[in-house]
């Protein structure tokens, strides 16, 4: 086997290995052995990006930090609204590096946690022994502010914070002590995000991701328009006015603009299933689902990115 397979392998075994042996792990982290994303499918993000380009030289240059007299930092907090391509770009970090990818679904994990109880122990020793063994790795910490997680309830003052705190910060730790893990952290309630983790010797470096309206958006739509079009194999859009169609609604984050895109899409193959004539996507057409949005999430009670009937 070549290497990649052989890195695919090892990083599957040991952490389903683990996986089955504690049960929140299973349930709240994903590995990805070896991931294929390019940093350039990212709409935007100039900023983003090249910190994450710096923070990859920590994998693939290490000695250029000694060169200029300084070092690596210890891990990156992403911070940002739901949507804006965090978790996009920890996955483009792995992929740069040629690192597995090893996604925490925070607020999940810490649930599982509280409600499966008596395991804490080994969940902890467990995860620096597979992290060790496990080949070099990009951890992902996802929502750090647990205790606002929509997911989970949003604000959820009953938790019990202290004791979290302590199980995330040692987790964290432990993390970042494995030699040639790369470590980064998201959230998207920094202004209640505990200064624990932000401390020197955790996410010390603080990357804002906050994409420039329409600009970003747009080219995160052409981006994706382009790739869908790749994988049907011919045109699916007419000559669109993307402008027009960003431009008179600021709110929805790219995640969210990319799901609106899709949601025209499947509208399209759901016709064509029905045996209708189906035109190429115009703007008319992308501009009608974002006032399908617009209504939907006018809806909700809590609105959320992406999410729409």
């Amino acid at each position: 086997m070549d290497d990649p397979a052989i890195q695919k392998e090892r990083a599957q075994n040991l952490w389903a290995s683990f996986a089955r042996k504690v049960d929140p792990i299973a349930q709240a982290t994903e590995l990805e052995p070896v991931p294929d994303f390019d940093l350039g499918r990212i709409g935007g993000l100039a900023g983003p990006k090249e910190e994450i380009l710096t923070y990859a030289c920590a994998a693939t240059d290490p000695e250029v930090y000694q060169r200029w007299g300084t070092y690596p930092p210890s891990g990156l907090l992403l911070i940002g609204a739901s949507g804006v391509g965090k978790t996009l770009l920890a996955r483009a970090l792995a992929s740069l590096t040629r690192t597995s990818f090893l996604s925490i679904h925070v607020p999940r994990l810490v649930i599982e946690v509280i409600h499966r109880g008596g395991k804490v122990g080994e969940l902890v020793s467990g995860w620096s022994q597979t992290l060790t063994e496990m080949p070099p790795t990009t951890t992902f910490f996802d929502e750090l502010e647990f205790s606002q997680a929509q997911e989970i309830g949003a604000h959820r003052p009953d938790l019990p914070v202290g004791p979290v705190m302590d199980f995330l910060l040692d987790l964290v730790d432990r993390t970042i002590a494995v030699e040639g893990t790369l470590v980064v952290g998201s959230t998207a309630h920094p202004d209640t995000l505990r200064t624990a983790f932000s401390h020197q010797d955790r996410f010390e470096r603080v990357v804002e991701v906050n994409p420039a309206f329409p600009n970003d958006v747009i080219e995160a739509l052409r981006i994706h328009a382009a790739e869908s079009e790749k994988l049907a194999g011919h045109a699916l859009f007419d000559a669109i006015d993307w402008p027009q169609v960003v431009g008179h609604y600021h709110e929805p984050a790219p995640g969210s603009w990319i799901r609106i895109l899709h949601a025209v899409l499947r509208r399209k193959a759901r016709c064509e299933a029905a045996g209708e004539t189906v035109s190429n996507v115009s703007s008319q057409d992308l501009c009608d689902e974002v006032e399908r949005f617009k209504q939907a999430r006018g809806r909700l009670a809590v609105p959320r990115s992406g999410t729409y009937v």
